[in-house]
């Protein structure tokens, strides 16, 4: 069998930067035509020696258990949006300034328009 033949079809691929993370969403099919979904979450890091390098995790999730994570999702998501965040020593972040969004930028941008945004993101190992 050649490498070609352990490789799964790419039906569709998000990218999603979110502050030092990038996740990718990717949907793959299998040989028998069924599709399952891998979640990558990527960190650049910055090794002992000085050298970055890119620090992933990845699910894979089948389609069978589609419903049932998109349902623990959500109700994970709501639980946190009740919570109100505590201070580790013993108080509230009541007060706490508002997280700044990563959609605007806080100064103007001299990359133009037609770059893309994931210029330091490396996709060399995503399909192993």
């Amino acid at each position: 069998m050649s490498d070609n033949s352990h490789q799964r079809e790419e039906v569709f691929s998000k990218a999603v930067r979110a502050g030092k993370r990038t996740y990718f969403f990717d949907v793959k099919s299998t040989k028998a035509n069924d599709f399952y979904l891998t979640i990558t979450e990527s960190k650049k890091r910055i090794g002992d020696d000085g050298t970055a390098f890119f620090e992933k995790h990845k699910i894979f999730l089948y389609r069978e258990d589609f419903q049932k994570f998109s349902e623990g999702l959500q109700e994970a998501i709501q639980h946190v949006g009740t919570l109100k965040p505590e201070d580790p020593n013993g108080g509230s972040f009541e007060h706490r300034a508002p997280r700044q969004s990563h959609d605007t930028p806080s100064e103007p941008s001299s990359t133009p328009s037609s770059a893309s945004p994931f210029s330091d993101v490396n996709f060399d190992d995503l399909g192993k």
